[in-house]
């Protein structure tokens, strides 16, 4: 039904106790273990621009095509609001030609795909500000990598455009065509959307879903002791850490079954890139991704959740 690619971050050894693996290694792992394509982290230790000459990018070309592995999205870590309580430094001018150099490499790859996001969100700054400066750099990248024949995918991670209407604000006010959403359903389950209020925002999305990724978590409740009192003070939010797909919180039949039904036929994408249950060896690595596999490929989304 749908192409599935693992995202390089899998095994990038980001987070406590990860295992790392060179891109060259995260490719044979991503064939090894039947995934169509890749999502390649487009920073170090794996794929930034400043380390890529175009010899290596020959090569990864060559590793590529050897492997019959297809480059799903070349994943960008720009923040259209950096520098934003600085204006005289061109900060907007340093992301747009960050996200233009992952457009080319993207294109020596054989990728039209790259993932973006919008930007954080500074104290003291109005918020109109940030929304403007998301809107500017989005739009000015969008025409930048129009040419080379690359679409923009904005992932619903950041402050601005976090929640669906506004990130469907956001992208109808950039207006430009190659302009799309990398729409996760992570950010809604957080927010507490869900069930059918999730399926609407992906129908509502739908003209804009170019690509998305998965990951499913648990919510770990947190505590403040206070002395004071011998107890716990109000709660804190709780810490989200990643489990195998189906057995946490994030509401993936409803999402799935909402992309089925407006007949989204692009790559889905998993990554790894939070505490693991199980650990961060390579053994639950492999795991956990051939999790993902079997869920999406035996449609175990539709059983509903199993966790």
């Amino acid at each position: 039904m749908w192409r599935l690619a693992l995202h390089t971050v899998s095994y990038a050894g980001v987070w406590r106790g990860q295992t790392q693996l060179t891109l060259e290694q995260t490719l044979r792992k991503a064939k090894e273990l039947g995934f169509d394509g890749v999502m390649v982290m487009a920073k170090r230790p794996h794929a930034s621009p400043l380390d890529l000459n175009e010899k290596d990018r020959q090569q990864l070309g060559d590793l590529l095509e050897k492997l019959d592995l297809t480059v799903a999205c070349i994943a960008g870590y720009p923040d259209f609001t950096s520098g934003i309580d600085r204006p005289m430094m061109p900060f907007t001018e340093v992301q747009v030609l960050y996200v233009t150099e992952l457009a080319r490499l993207a294109k020596d790859l054989g990728a039209t795909l790259v993932r973006v996001f919008t930007g954080f969100e500074r104290q003291g700054i109005p918020f109109e500000a940030h929304w403007d400066a998301c809107v500017r750099g989005l739009r000015e990248a969008g025409k930048r990598v129009s040419d080379l024949g690359v679409t923009l995918a904005v992932q619903n991670h950041h402050d601005i455009g976090a929640h669906p209407d506004s990130f469907l604000w956001l992208l109808e006010e950039v207006g430009e065509p190659n302009v799309k959403a990398a729409f996760d359903a992570w950010a809604p389950c957080v927010q507490g959307i869900r069930g059918e209020a999730l399926r609407v925002i992906v129908h509502r999305l739908a003209p804009y879903i170019a690509y998305t990724t998965c990951a499913d978590y648990v919510a770990l409740p947190r505590l403040q002791h206070d002395p004071a009192l011998v107890h716990y003070s109000t709660p804190s939010p709780p810490v989200y850490w990643a489990v195998p797909m189906g057995e946490g919180v994030i509401d993936y039949p409803t999402f799935f079954g909402a992309l089925d039904e407006i007949g989204y036929r692009g790559w889905v994408a998993f990554e790894m890139c939070a505490p693991l249950k199980g650990g961060g060896s390579l053994e639950n690595l492999d795991e956990v991704a051939a999790a993902f596999l079997r869920y999406i490929r035996q449609e175990q989304w539709r059983k509903g959740p199993t966790g």
